[in-house]
């Protein structure tokens, strides 16, 4: 069916509910019907829906002036808003360059790491190094690092240079070895692949630092980044940290690295940085690699929209209420009580896999065989029901599909750092409730 209108939507097929209003947890459509939204759409809403404060932050900006060209104007709310974020970031990183969305902050990083070769002399280094079943965006540079099957067939004639490693995902190890026992041997992969190009010819190493929505959240193994960054400096390889959607607080630490005590050259935000109230992103970069290229004629970029004061006042009051509610010590200990909830309901249940996560991002894998983890076949369309069935009960997660290829399924739950526990009850009990629902239990 063709939905009518001129709206070219995402989901072309079928009506939608219009969403009227938020608040806090929970969106209300033009029928009058609730949802509690537990993914915080695509795991942006980190703070809650509407909060005033954003709004009055960016009403203020817009009133004094919405649009200077970056190369003309800096404005005080985008000074404020690197500031704050330089005191949160992993060592090292000092200055952010801001863009609307996570693609392009994940473009601006590729671009910036080829820049920060040819600053240093380095002129053969441009190729750019990811991993399989990952997610970096869908604009044509970002694409090309996706290591998503179905999203990336249509376009793949379009890459260039478009190389990949396996990724940290025990669960399905693609060499068939046990944790305890393969001495990382997918962070080795790094290794042979840049000697296998040729180390003087790589420019970075791109990575989730939580990997997201192609694994339904799945957190490294605690050896993988520090290895991974041992590699990078060895061969002279830029280490960029894709945190668009694991930052910001969101694993209950402002940057995800620092769960695993490590510091990138570059690092990309996106998503919650603006609590999702405007298109904001930014990347983040190690002084001695900004200086280096301002030193040798400055970056290669820009953008329309990049460094927008409305949009840096809304990430400035983000970062404010981050900072006065400790809402990152509160996901960190709000995520230990909706993982145990979890846990506690789906653990034995025979379609579940595995569950996983860190602060307030958590992965539900679902399966058809539980001992064996054999996915479900994707022409069953089984993780379309759950999630048809969840939504028709009001109850809003985040679909992952390609964490076994083709096939391989789960669930993202990423609520507002704001939910409460009968808010956690209620999510919990109604996926359990559309599990059993679809598949018999």
């Amino acid at each position: 069916m063709i939905r009518p209108g001129h709206v070219f939507h995402r989901k072309p097929s079928g009506l939608l509910p219009s969403a009227q209003s938020a608040e806090g947890v929970t969106i209300l459509d033009n029928y009058g019907r609730r949802y509690l939204d537990a993914s915080g759409g695509a795991v942006v809403v980190n703070l809650g829906h509407a909060r005033p404060e954003i709004a009055r932050a960016v009403m203020e900006q817009l009133s004094q002036g919405y649009y200077f060209h970056p190369t003309m104007f800096t404005t005080q709310v985008v000074e404020d808003l690197a500031t704050s974020l330089a005191a949160h970031a992993p060592l090292g990183i000092s200055r952010f360059y801001f863009m609307t969305t996570g693609s392009e902050a994940v473009e601006t990083a590729i671009k910036l790491a080829r820049q920060i070769q040819l600053a240093r002399g380095e002129e053969s280094r441009h190729r750019l190094i990811s991993r399989w079943r990952s997610y970096h965006g869908l604009s044509l540079g970002a694409l090309a690092a996706t290591g998503r099957t179905s999203f990336r067939t249509p376009f793949a004639p379009m890459f260039k240079d478009s190389i990949h490693i396996p990724p940290p995902y025990c669960l399905r190890c693609s060499y068939g070895l046990e944790p305890e026992s393969c001495g990382l041997r997918c962070a080795e992969a790094l290794e042979e692949e840049i000697l296998n190009l040729g180390p003087e010819t790589v420019s970075a190493f791109l990575g989730e630092t939580v990997s997201g929505a192609t694994l339904a959240v799945y957190p490294p193994p605690k050896g993988y980044w520090p290895k991974i960054r041992e590699i990078c400096d060895r061969y002279g390889v830029l280490l960029i940290l894709d945190e668009v959607m694991s930052g910001m607080g969101r694993t209950g630490k402002w940057f995800a690295s620092e769960h695993y005590g490590i510091s990138p050259d570059l690092v990309t935000l996106g998503k919650g940085l603006s609590g999702g109230a405007l298109p904001l992103s930014a990347v983040g970069v190690q002084e001695e690699h900004y200086s280096l290229v301002v030193e040798t004629g400055g970056f290669v970029h820009g953008g329309t929209f990049s460094h927008h004061p409305a949009c840096a006042a809304a990430g400035l009051a983000a970062v404010k209420i981050l900072e006065n509610e400790d809402l990152v010590q509160r996901a960190r200990d709000k995520g230990e009580i909706l993982g145990a909830k979890l846990e506690h309901a789906l653990s034995d249940h025979p379609h579940v896999g595995d569950i996983r996560g860190l602060g307030m991002m958590w992965g539900v894998e679902l399966v058809k065989e539980k001992e064996t983890l054999k996915p479900f076949d994707r022409s069953a369309l089984v993780l379309e029901m759950v999630w048809e069935k969840l939504f028709s009960d009001g109850v809003i997660l985040y679909k992952s599909l390609g964490l076994a290829g083709k096939d391989g399924e789960g669930l993202v739950v990423a609520p507002p750092f704001v939910i409460n526990e009968p808010e956690m009850d209620m999510l919990v009990s109604a996926l359990k409730g559309a599990l059993n629902h679809v598949l018999g239990v």
